[in-house]
């Protein structure tokens, strides 16, 4: 009767335990690709709302510029450790999708020195990774980003990116940090 009872329970664990598990989402590694597509999206991104100011104005750039947050960074998974290339103190760094926002399209009072990044005219965004390290669903690149504006010139920045995969699946942004090239 002991005997039964066990292999009963054992039975009703491992169905339990199998229910459990499909029911658990695995993230899968991140790819280079993966990374290069979001780095690549990012981008264009940036290109699109410089363009979308010009076209529709303020309020459409911001609306666009929102949905790109929302979409290529971890956000919603916490807290995103961003430290863009043009801000000052106090508020040097920006762990909150406000603060990334009115970096890209300014116009939030809370951020009196934004200006708008992503309003600048950009033209052109181009990705030169020194390095890419992978590890499972995580990863780090570190490199160049180059932004060519409507009178051609370049402005090449340092930049480093985490990105990780979220529980659905989606690659998404949680560390990057932006500064000029060091002038002597």
């Amino acid at each position: 009767m002991k005997l039964k009872a066990a292999a009963g329970i054992s039975a009703l664990v491992l169905a339990s335990s199998q229910a459990f598990a499909s029911a658990v989402v695995v993230n899968q590694g991140l790819s280079e690709q993966e990374v290069l597509a979001a780095q690549k999206g990012w981008c264009q991104a940036l290109v699109d709302i410089s363009k979308t100011h010009e076209e529709k104005g303020q309020a459409a750039a911001k609306s666009l510029a929102k949905n790109v947050i929302d979409a290529a960074y971890g956000y919603q998974m916490g807290a995103v450790l961003f430290k863009p290339t043009l801000t000052v103190k106090p508020q040097t760094f920006r762990p909150t999708s406000e603060g990334a926002l009115s970096y890209f399209v300014g116009g939030d009072p809370n951020f009196p020195s934004d200006t708008g990044f992503a309003l600048k005219g950009w033209q052109k965004c181009e990705i030169d990774n020194n390095a890419v390290f992978i590890a499972g669903d995580s990863a780090s690149t570190i490199g160049k980003v180059h932004f060519t504006g409507k009178d051609g010139s370049v402005t090449s920045v340092d930049k480093t990116w985490g990105f990780v995969k979220d529980d659905a699946g989606d690659v998404r942004i949680v560390l990057h940090h932006s500064s000029l090239e060091y002038q002597n």
